[in-house]
C-alpha cells in the first residue's frame, strides 16, 4: 500500500457485545475485497485479527488489531476491539484513533449490554456511528424484533439503509433503500436480483424513517419531504452523510459474515459515509490546534504497544505531516529523541515495510526505546502533546505468587513488559501485607495476564485474596512494667522500666518520659522508644501494626555495669506486650468511599447488596447521562470481589470507583473471624 491521501482514509473501529460477530465481519470485508485469500472463522483459529495464542485458544478477541484494506481508491483502517468488557481498556485505545464506530450487533439478540457501551464510548468522544446487524440468516434471527430495539434504546437517529429479504425464517438477499435495489449471494458472489413484491411496503415504512431524518439537515429536502415528493438517490446518499457527519443520522446495515451477504454495501457504506481524518476536528495540544495537514509538521499518538522478549513494537495514527522511515521525532513526554528505523503496516501479525506512513493513516515502528501507549511524537522545533489514551481505573484486585518459591523476579520482571502492551493493570508490592497485588478490569482480565505469563515468561503463578492492612489500638490507659534480666558469666544485662500507655490521637507513636531523680538515665530513652516503635509492628490480637498510641516512661532503675541500650529496649518490649492485651486493645479496619454507577431499575439490588456488605449509604444522586450514583462508606475487605458481583447483578451495566477514607473500629464478630483468620496465616507462614 502507498501512502494515501487523508480524504482517501477512513480510520474505523469494530464495537459491541462478546461474541457478535465484529471479528467474522472483519474476516468478510478482508475477504471480501481480496486482502486475504480465504475466510477465516474463530472457531477454526485462524482469523486475521484473533491471532494471539489466548485469543485462538479462547475464541475471542482479547487486544485490539489492526486490519487495513483497499476499496475502489480508498484505504480502510478496520480497527477489531474485544467485546468483553474487562478488556475496555483496548477499547479505549481503538476509539482514540478511530474516526467512526461501527456497532455490531445480532439479529438474534438484538439490543446487548456491549451495544449500549459501544453507543456511550462513541457518543462520549463525539465518533460518527455506523449500526449493523450481523448474523441475519442464523436460526431465530429477527431483523425487525433487533430494529425496533435499537429504536426504542438509543432514539429516532437510528435509520435502515438496507434491510433483510426474508423467505420464511430464511434470509435470501438484502435490500438497499436509497437505490431501491436488492441483491444476493450465490457462491461468493453478489448479483443483482428483483425487489420482491410482497416487500414493497415494508420497504416504504423504512424510507419514510430514513427519509424524514435525512430532511432534518436541509431545509431544502425538508420541505421536498413534506411536499409529499421522492428523494433521488444521490439525494438520499448525500442525505446519509451530512447525517452522519452532524450525529443526527445513524444508519443500519445488515448482512451474513458467513456468506459475505450485505458485506459489500457496508463497505461502500464506510467509504461513502463515514468521515475522512480531514474532516474531523482538529487535535488540540497545548493549547494549539493540530490540524490534519499533509504538509505539516509530524506529529504523530502512539495509541497501542505489543511487547515481546524481543521489544516493543508501538501502533501510531499521524495526526499532522507524515513519518517516514529513518527519520528522529521527539517523545514530548520524556523528550528523548526516538529514530524511526523501519515503518510498517501491519494487519493482524503480518508486518508490510513501507516508505512513510501519511497523515491521518496509521502504521507500526519496532523498537522504540522510550515511548509507550499515550504519548506524542513530534519533530523537533514543533513538540507538542497530543491527549493520551483514556483507561478506566482497574476495580479487581488479586494477590499473584508464584508456584514456585523464588519466582518473584520473573512475575515483576513478566509483568513490566506485560504493562508496556496492557496499560489498564497495575501491579505494587504491598509492604504490610507482603504480597504482590494486581489490578485488572475483572478476572478474565488477570486471568488473561497469568496465561501470558506462564506462556510469555515460562512462570506459574497462583491468585488468591488480598489479605486486608488492618490495624490495632488499645481504647483504655494501663500501667505496666517491664523487667530484662540476663546474667551469663561476665557483664549481664538488666533494663527495667516503668511505662504508661494510653490512646493517642496522633496516627503513630507519641513517645514521652516523666522521670524523677535519674531512675532511668537519659541516654537509655531513646531505646526506650526504639523498643516500643519496634513491638508495634505486631499488634497483640492479630499480628496487625498498633496506632495510635501513647506509651510514656514514667520510672524504672539500671545497673552500672550491666545496663545497655539493648537491655532497655528489651524491657520496653516486655512492658508492651504484658500492658496492650490489658488496655481493651480493638482491630481497625480501612474504610472507603464507594461510587457505584447504575441504572435506576437496578437501585434496589445495589442498596440491598450494600446493606449486606456492612455498607452504609451516604446519598443518591443522578448523572447526566441517566445514570444514579450510590454513595455508601463500606469496609475495604467486602470490596476486592465487588468488581465481579457488581456485573452479575446489573448485567455489565455497572461500574464503580473505590477511596480509601479512614480506619474504623471492627465489630466483635467481625473482629473475632479476622483473629482466627490471622491465626491460620501466621501458622501457614511458619510452616
Amino acid at each position: 500500500m502507498g501512502v494515501y491521501p487523508a480524504d482517501k482514509i477512513r480510520n474505523i473501529c469494530l464495537l459491541g457485545h462478546g461474541g457478535d460477530g465484529k471479528t467474522s465481519i472483519a474476516e468478510s470485508m478482508l475477504f471480501t475485497t481480496k486482502a486475504t485469500d480465504r475466510l477465516g472463522k474463530v472457531s477454526d483459529g485462524n482469523t486475521v485479527c484473533d491471532y494471539d495464542p489466548e485469543e485462538v485458544k479462547r475464541q475471542i478477541s482479547i487486544s485490539t488489531a489492526v486490519a487495513p484494506f483497499e476499496y475502489n481508491g480508498y484505504k480502510i483502517n478496520l480497527l477489531d476491539t474485544p467485546g468483553y468488557f474487562d478488556f475496555a481498556g483496548e477499547v479505549m485505545q481503538a476509539i482514540r484513533v478511530a474516526d467512526a464506530g461501527i456497532i455490531v450487533l445480532t439479529a438474534k439478540s438484538g439490543v446487548e449490554v456491549g451495544t449500549e457501551k459501544a453507543w456511550k464510548y462513541l457518543s462520549d468522544n463525539k465518533k460518527a456511528k455506523i449500526i449493523y446487524v450481523s448474523k441475519t440468516d442464523e436460526e431465530h434471527a429477527n431483523f425487525k424484533t433487533a430494529f425496533a430495539g435499537l429504536r426504542e434504546k438509543f432514539g429516532i437517529s437510528v435509520s435502515p439503509v438496507v434491510i433483510p429479504i426474508m423467505d420464511g425464517e430464511k434470509t435470501v438477499g438484502v435490500v438497499d433503500i436509497p437505490s431501491h435495489k436488492a441483491y444476493k449471494v450465490d457462491g461468493g458472489k453478489v448479483s443483482e436480483i428483483p425487489v420482491p413484491a410482497d416487500m414493497e411496503d415494508y420497504i416504504e415504512e423504512m424510507y419514510q424513517i430514513l427519509a424524514e431524518n435525512i430532511a432534518e439537515n436541509s431545509e431544502e429536502l425538508m420541505e421536498k419531504f413534506f411536499g409529499g415528493e421522492k428523494f433521488t438517490e444521490d439525494e438520499m446518499r448525500k442525505g446519509i452523510r451530512a447525517g452522519v457527519l452532524s450525529g443526527s443520522v445513524a444508519p443500519v446495515f445488515c448482512g451474513s459474515a458467513f456468506t459475505g451477504l450485505g458485506t459489500e454495501l457496508l463497505i461502500k457504506a464506510i467509504t461513502a459515509y463515514a468521515p475522512a481524518p480531514s474532516e474531523m476536528p482538529a487535535e488540540v495540544a497545548d493549547g494549539k490546534e493540530i490540524k490534519c495537514d499533509e504538509n505539516g509538521s509530524a506529529v504523530a499518538i502512539v495509541f497501542k504497544t505489543v511487547a515481546d522478549q524481543y521489544g516493543r513494537f508501538s501502533f501510531f495514527k499521524v495526526l499532522s505531516g507524515k513519518v517516514t522511515a529513518d527519520t528522529t521525532l521527539v517523545n514530548s513526554r520524556s523528550g528523548q529523541n526516538e529514530k524511526m528505523g523501519h515503518v510498517y503496516m501491519v494487519r493482524g501479525k503480518k508486518n508490510t515495510e513501507v516508505d512513510a506512513v501519511g497523515c491521518g493513516d496509521i502504521g507500526a515502528v519496532a523498537k522504540l526505546v522510550d515511548t509507550k501507549t499515550g504519548d506524542t511524537l513530534c519533530a523537533a522545533g514543533s513538540v507538542v502533546t497530543a491527549a493520551g489514551v483514556n483507561f478506566a481505573p482497574p476495580c479487581y484486585t488479586q494477590a499473584i505468587a508464584p508456584k514456585v518459591k523464588g519466582g518473584e523476579e520473573k512475575i515483576a520482571s513478566g509483568l513490566a513488559k506485560l504493562k508496556d502492551e496492557d496499560p489498564a493493570f497495575t501491579v505494587e508490592q504491598n509492604v504490610e501485607t507482603k504480597q504482590m497485588l494486581i489490578s485488572g478490569a475483572g478476572d478474565i482480565h488477570i486471568d488473561v495476564l497469568c496465561s501470558k505469563l506462564k506462556s510469555k515468561f515460562g512462570v506459574e503463578v497462583e491468585l488468591s485474596e488480598p489479605r486486608v492492612p488492618y490495624r490495632e489500638k488499645i481504647r483504655k490507659k494501663v500501667t505496666v512494667e517491664g523487667k530484662h534480666k540476663k546474667q551469663s558469666g561476665g557483664h549481664g544485662q538488666y533494663g527495667h522500666v516503668k511505662m504508661e500507655f494510653e490512646p493517642s490521637e496522633n496516627d503513630g507513636l507519641e513517645f514521652g518520659e516523666k522521670i524523677f531523680g535519674g531512675s532511668v538515665p537519659k541516654n537509655f530513652h531513646p531505646a526506650v522508644e526504639k523498643g516500643i516503635r519496634e513491638a508495634m509492628n505486631h499488634g497483640v490480637l492479630a499480628g496487625y501494626p498498633m496506632v495510635n498510641l501513647k506509651a510514656t516512661l514514667i520510672d524504672g532503675s539500671y545497673h552500672d555495669v550491666d545496663s545497655n541500650e539493648l537491655s532497655f529496649k528489651m524491657a520496653a518490649r516486655l512492658a508492651y506486650k504484658a500492658g496492650i492485651p490489658q488496655a481493651s486493645p480493638v482491630l481497625l479496619e480501612p474504610v472507603g468511599l464507594l461510587k457505584v454507577y447504575v441504572p435506576d431499575s437496578y437501585m434496589g439490588d445495589i442498596i440491598g447488596d450494600l446493606n449486606k456488605r456492612r455498607g452504609r449509604i451516604m446519598g443518591m444522586n443522578p448523572t447526566d447521562d441517566g445514570l444514579q450514583i450510590v454513595e455508601a462508606e463500606i469496609p475495604m475487605a467486602e470490596v476486592y470481589t465487588y468488581a465481579i458481583d457488581l456485573r452479575s447483578m446489573t448485567q455489565g451495566r455497572g461500574s464503580f470507583t473505590f477511596t480509601f477514607e479512614r480506619y474504623e473500629e471492627t465489630p466483635a464478630n467481625v473482629q473475632e473471624k479476622i483473629i482466627a483468620e490471622a491465626k491460620i496465616i501466621a501458622d501457614e507462614d511458619e510452616e
